[in-house]
Order: C-alpha cells, then sequence, then structure tokens
C-alpha cells in the first residue's frame, strides 16, 4: 500500500493519512445535514410537496457521492482530495431551478446529469486538463489565497464572530454567545497547537472543542449511536425519468445546464489548484495526474446525480486534512469510509457544529493565504488581476465571481504592459466567457 500511494516519494506515512482524511470528514461532515436541508427546501414553508425532495433520501445519497468521489480521487488519482455535493451549486439548484423557475427537482437532477456528461468529455479529451495548466502561475497562488480567505469568512461567520450589519454589511458578532465564545476557543486552542508544532493540531483541536463544547452544555451530545438507513428509493434514478420527459428540453433546462457546467469547473479547477499548491504537489505551475483527478470529479458528479444530489466536486474543506498531513490519496480513501460508515452513525455528527469546524477553517485560511508570498506585487500588471481574484471571492461569496474578475483584467494589464505575446491564447478565451458571464449569468 505504501508503494501504490507513493509514501517515500511524497514523504508521509500511515498516521498522517489517517489523520489527514479524519479530519478533511469532519471538517466537511456538515454537509451531510446541510445538503438535505437545502434541496428539501426545508425553510420554505407551504410548498408543494411534489417540489421536495425526501430528506432521508437525499441524505443518503449525499453521503454516497461523497463516499464514492473521494474514493474514487484516492484510488485514481491518488490525491488528498474529498468531493461531495458543493455548496452554491445546491442552492442554485433549489432556490433557482426548483422554487423560483418551478422545475420538477428531477429536471434539475437532469441537468447536472447532462453538465456531468459533458465534464466527462471534456475530460477524456484532455481540454479540462489545458485549459487549468493554461492558467498563470499568478493568478493559481492568488486563487489558493481567495479560497484560504473565502473559506476563513465563512468558518467565522457560521460562528457568529461575523454577523451582517444594515450600516457596515459586516460586523463583529456577539462574543458573549456561548457558541461563538466556544469556536474562539477553538480557535484559540488549535492555534497554539499549530505554534507549538504538534502533529495533527487541527484535528485535535476540533476534538477537544466538540469535548468541551458538550461538558459545558452549548454542544448537546449525540441523541444515539447508531440508526437504520433511510431508503434512497426516492431519489434514485429520478433523473433518467426526467431525461425521457420531452418537456425536460426547454430553453430554462439548457441555461441550467450551461450554469452548473461553468460554476462547477471554475470552482472545482481553484480547489484543485489551491489544495495541491497547499500541499506541495504542482510542479512546473501545473497539477499532476490533473486528467484522472478532473475525472475522477466528471464521474462522481456523474454518480451523484443518479444517486439524487445536485452536482458532487472537489471540497476546498480538503486543505484541513493536508494542514494536518495529508498527501495521498489514501487520506481521501479514508474520508470515503467514514462517509460510508456515517450513514449507520448519524447522530454522532449532531457534535460537529460550526463551533467545532470553524477553527479548522480559520487555521487553513491562514495556511492557503501563505501563497501570497511567491506573487510578484511589484509588477503591477500582475498585482492587479491577482488582488482583484483574491478579494472578491469572500466579498461576493463566490469562488467563481472572483476568478471571473481576474481573468477578465489579466488580459488588460498584460496588453497594456506589452506582454501581449506572454499570454496564453486559451486566457483570451477565459476573457470573454468570463465577460458573457457576467452580462448573462449573474443575477
Amino acid at each position: 500500500m505504501k508503494k501504490f500511494f507513493k509514501f517515500e516519494e511524497l514523504g508521509t506515512n500511515y498516521r498522517k493519512e489517517i489523520m489527514g482524511g479524519l479530519t478533511t470528514f469532519l471538517a466537511m461532515a456538515y454537509i451531510l445535514a446541510v445538503n438535505p436541508i437545502t434541496l428539501t427546501l426545508a425553510d420554505v414553508p407551504d410548498l408543494p410537496e411534489a417540489l421536495r425532495m425526501d430528506y432521508g433520501a437525499v441524505f443518503v445519497a449525499t453521503a454516497l457521492a461523497a463516499a464514492v468521489g473521494s474514493l474514487i480521487m484516492g484510488l485514481f488519482a491518488n490525491y488528498p482530495i474529498a468531493l461531495a455535493p458543493g455548496l452554491g451549486l445546491n442552492a442554485y439548484f433549489a432556490y433557482t431551478v426548483v422554487l423560483s423557475e418551478g422545475h420538477p427537482w428531477e429536471y434539475a437532477l437532469g441537468a447536472v446529469f447532462i453538465s456531468s456528461v459533458f465534464f466527462l468529455l471534456l475530460t477524456l479529451t484532455g481540454l479540462r486538463e489545458k485549459l487549468i495548466n493554461a492558467i498563470p502561475v499568478e493568478l493559481k497562488l492568488a486563487v489558493g489565497a481567495g479560497i484560504g480567505l473565502f473559506i476563513t469568512f465563512i468558518g467565522l461567520q457560521n460562528a457568529g464572530i461575523i454577523v451582517d450589519s444594515p450600516a457596515t454589511l459586516v460586523t463583529i458578532g456577539d462574543l458573549t454567545n456561548s457558541s461563538t465564545l466556544l469556536a474562539v476557543f477553538g480557535i484559540i486552542v488549535t492555534v497554539i497547537f499549530m505554534v507549538k508544532g504538534v502533529r495533527a493540531s487541527v484535528f485535535l483541536g476540533m476534538i477537544i472543542t466538540a469535548i468541551v463544547g458538550m461538558i459545558f452544555g452549548v454542544i448537546n451530545p449525540p441523541s444515539g449511536v447508531v440508526s437504520s438507513i433511510p431508503s434512497i428509493e426516492p431519489t434514485f434514478g429520478a433523473v433518467f425519468s426526467a431525461l425521457g420527459d420531452p418537456g425536460f428540453y426547454t430553453k430554462g433546462m439548457v441555461i441550467a445546464v450551461l450554469t452548473f457546467l461553468f460554476v462547477d469547473f471554475f470552482d472545482n479547477a481553484g480547489t484543485l489548484v489551491a489544495v495541491a499548491n497547499q500541499a506541495g504537489l504542482m510542479k512546473d505551475n501545473k497539477l499532476p495526474r490533473a486528467g484522472k483527478a478532473l475525472f475522477s470529479d466528471s464521474i462522481a458528479s456523474l454518480v451523484g446525480s443518479i444517486f439524487g444530489t445536485s452536482t458532487t466536486t472537489s471540497f476546498v474543506e480538503s486543505s484541513a486534512g493536508v494542514a494536518a498531513g495529508a498527501r495521498t490519496g489514501l487520506a481521501a480513501v479514508v474520508t470515503a469510509i467514514c462517509f460510508l460508515l456515517s450513514l449507520f452513525f448519524f447522530p454522532l455528527l449532531e457534535v460537529v457544529t460550526s463551533a467545532v469546524t470553524t477553527p479548522a477553517l480559520v487555521i487553513v485560511g491562514i495556511l492557503m493565504v501563505s501563497s501570497l508570498g511567491k506573487i510578484e506585487w511589484t509588477k503591477f500588471e500582475v498585482a492587479v488581476p491577482a488582488f482583484l481574484t483574491m478579494i472578491i471571492m469572500p466579498l461576493t461569496y463566490s469562488i467563481s465571481t472572483g476568478i471571473a474578475a481576474g481573468f477578465v483584467f489579466y488580459p488588460l494589464t498584460m496588453i497594456v504592459k506589452g506582454k501581449a505575446k506572454e499570454i496564453n491564447p486559451i486566457m483570451y478565451v477565459f476573457f470573454v466567457i468570463f465577460i458573457l458571464y457576467f452580462i448573462f449569468l449573474q443575477e
């Protein structure tokens, strides 16, 4: 197994990989609760039942899609990157395609399925890999830093440390709130571990935060240990009934397919590059085995739509596992096993609250922002697109929008500087695509 996952070459061991896999799972376990809540539109009252997906079935589909995707990524691509139904895309699935436009959820699954097929075709032809490798190193570094800021902002927001404000958009939260205080405690403990050089600092920080939370009554102890697995029958294979319905083939579904395709491509590309860069796996500004990684993502999304969930994609929370020492696909395999086990032990996940995950997201954000030191800020033609890529992600709550801004400004600043010949022709294609993105796809 050591030889298969290239332990010696990547400087790792079983302990690091297992800890990394467990840490990644704990950092992204929230998706097992958030995705079913989102796709079933649980927070929308008086909604016709025909528009609601089955909660139990979506939970099982979420766990299975994450397990299959992570397993393929680990065994086939040998990356410590886990996959699961993506945030943002599931909201578009539920609140735009189903709720706002009134399409059946089966149709939305059909759009995910078709976009996944296109992804697979682009991957098999090698085009997706060429597109990713065409991105200049400065923008790749900026994407990683931007995602770091973004996930830190998400963590602080989820914990109530940062809250919305009608006057200033955001402000400091109520630090007397017990859950918020627990998150602050977790950040301090994890920072101390990191400064001391304690191995698996992020993982230990999450465990200690959860235990302290239960001791002081901030987190309720799990209601049970084992529960029966809900039936996946209500959603499994529903996509095929949608594809067989002539009413599916409308302009609205074409837009849905393009949106799923577009957002997932750049979110996934940004995540792969950022996590690989953090793990020190990038070589000559290129992602080794990029084709295999992208193939894993395509198959995971395809399988997920058949199970009954929105687009499955690489999770940036995988960087938490990298911070804990993961460097190979064994970590992703461990995460996959955890997702399968979660089908039986779902009650235990009740202790993984936002207060527990926030310390991991903050630490990972700090580690990812370190890539900014490699950008040549004295070159203004590089600094502008890099800065916009980084800052717009958290400000717009969108990885894709941040990437779009940077990719629009990069050709402009380079041309003005007289460096047009240094621009990969593919970047001009991205320039046009992102202009159209801002015109037509932004709501």
